[in-house]
C-alpha cells in the first residue's frame, strides 16, 4: 500500500482497543478495509486521501484487513477494497470492490447527509447538569425547518432514507426522481422528528409525505411532482446546477453509443459477462461473426445505466446500437435473426 499523503485526515487503525476508541467519538466515519497486495486498494487510498481533506465532517479510518481480523470478521468483510459507511456506529452502506467513481459519488452523498443532519440539530445548552429539559419552542422549531429546507438546493422531506424508503409514496418518488436524472439532493427522515414532522405540514400548509423542496420553495407531494413532469414543467424548477449535469450526461450518452459503429451496452464484459442475457447477446453476435464491436460495463456507471434507459427510451439491458442508432435488446436482435434483418441493420 502507497504511503498515505503528509496531509490525509485519514487515520490507521492497527487494533481493536484504537478502533473502540476512536470510531466511539465519531458520529458519522468511513471505514475502509484493504489489503497490501490489491492493486486497487493502492488506486483507492489517494481518492480517499483527498476525500477525508473535503469532507472534515466525517472520520476516515484505514484497516489492513489481514492485519486486523478481527475487525475484519466483526464488518463481515469478504473483498477488498470494501468501503462501510457508519451513522452513530451502525452501518448505513457498503461498498465492495466499487469503482472510483461510484465510491466518491456515494461518500460525496453520505458527507454532504451528515452535514444537514448535524447542522439541523436543535442546540443544547452548553451545561447540560445545569440546564433543565425544555420543549422546543414553536419559533425555534420553524427556524430549525426554514434551515433544514435550505440546506440544499433540492430538499426531500421523505419517510425513510433513499436507499431505504419506508413508505410506497417517498419509493416512488426517488424513483420518479431518478428517471429525470435527480440524484443529488438533500433528504430529511420525518420518521427520526416528530416534531418535524408535525409542524413542517403547518409551516408549509401540506399535510402529507413526502415533500419536495426546490430552491427554498415547496414544489408538492408526488402528485404535484408527476402532474408538473406531464406538462413538461419539471425540469424548469430545478437548478442551473442540475440543468448542465443533465445536459453533460446527454452529451456523454450521444459520444458512448456512437463510440464505434458497433455499440453494446451489457453487464460485465463480452468475456465475463454478469447476467444471462448479456452472455447470450455476446453469444449471438459471435455466432454471426461480430467480433469487432465496442462495450460498456453499465455496472462500472450507475449514472449512465439511468441516463441510457431514458436517452434509449429502453428500460432493460443489453442494449445493442449501429451507427448510434438503438437496434434493441435480445429479443429484438433474436426476431431480426430469425427474419433475416439483423446482418443488413449491422452493415448500415
Amino acid at each position: 500500500m502507497a504511503a498515505p499523503k503528509a496531509n490525509s485526515a485519514v487515520v490507521e487503525i492497527d487494533d481493536v482497543q484504537k478502533y473502540k476508541s476512536l470510531v466511539s467519538k465519531s458520529d458519522y466515519a468511513v471505514l475502509f478495509f484493504w489489503a497490501d497486495w490489491h492493486e486497487p486498494c493502492k488506486q483507492i487510498r489517494p481518492v480517499l486521501d483527498e476525500l477525508s481533506n473535503d469532507h472534515k465532517i466525517v472520520q476516515f479510518y484505514s484497516i489492513n484487513a489481514e492485519a486486523c481480523e478481527s475487525l475484519t470478521t466483526q464488518f463481515n468483510v469478504s473483498a477488498v477494497p470494501t468501503i462501510v459507511l457508519l451513522k452513530q456506529q451502525k452501518e448505513t452502506r457498503r461498498l465492495e470492490a466499487e469503482t472510483v467513481p461510484n465510491t466518491v459519488a456515494a461518500i460525496t452523498q453520505f458527507a454532504q447527509h451528515s452535514q444537514t443532519a448535524l447542522s439541523l440539530k436543535p442546540e443544547t445548552p452548553a451545561n447540560d447538569e445545569q440546564a433543565s429539559p425544555q420543549k422546543e419552542s414553536v419559533d425555534d422549531l420553524n427556524k430549525r425547518i426554514a434551515k433544514l429546507i435550505s440546506a440544499a438546493p433540492i430538499m426531500l422531506f421523505m419517510k425513510g432514507t433513499p436507499d431505504e424508503p419506508k413508505c410506497k409514496f417517498s419509493r416512488e418518488t426517488i424513483e420518479v426522481l431518478k428517471k429525470e436524472h435527480v440524484t443529488r439532493f438533500g433528504y430529511f427522515n420525518i420518521l427520526n422528528d416528530p416534531a418535524v414532522r408535525s409542524q413542517i405540514k403547518v409551516y408549509s400548509n401540506w399535510k402529507t409525505f413526502p415533500q419536495l423542496y426546490i430552491d427554498g420553495k415547496l414544489i408538492g407531494g408526488l402528485d404535484i411532482i408527476k402532474e408538473k413532469i406531464e406538462d413538461g414543467e419539471f425540469q424548469a424548477l430545478l437548478p442551473s446546477q442540475i440543468k448542465n449535469e443533465k445536459e453533460l450526461l446527454q452529451q456523454r450518452l450521444k459520444q458512448l453509443v456512437n463510440q464505434q459503429k458497433i455499440m453494446l451496452f451489457i453487464k460485465g464484459t463480452p468475456s465475463a459477462p454478469q447476467c444471462g442475457f448479456s452472455n447470450q447477446m455476446v453469444g449471438l453476435l459471435k455466432q454471426r461473426g461480430i467480433t469487432d464491436f465496442g462495450y460498456f460495463d453499465i455496472l462500472e456507471d450507475m449514472e449512465v445505466r439511468q441516463g441510457l434507459k431514458e436517452f434509449s427510451k429502453w428500460p432493460t439491458f443489453p442494449q445493442l446500437y449501429v451507427n448510434g442508432t438503438l437496434i434493441g435488446g435480445l429479443d429484438v436482435v433474436r426476431e431480426m435473426i430469425e427474419d433475416d434483418e439483423f446482418d443488413d441493420a449491422i452493415k448500415g
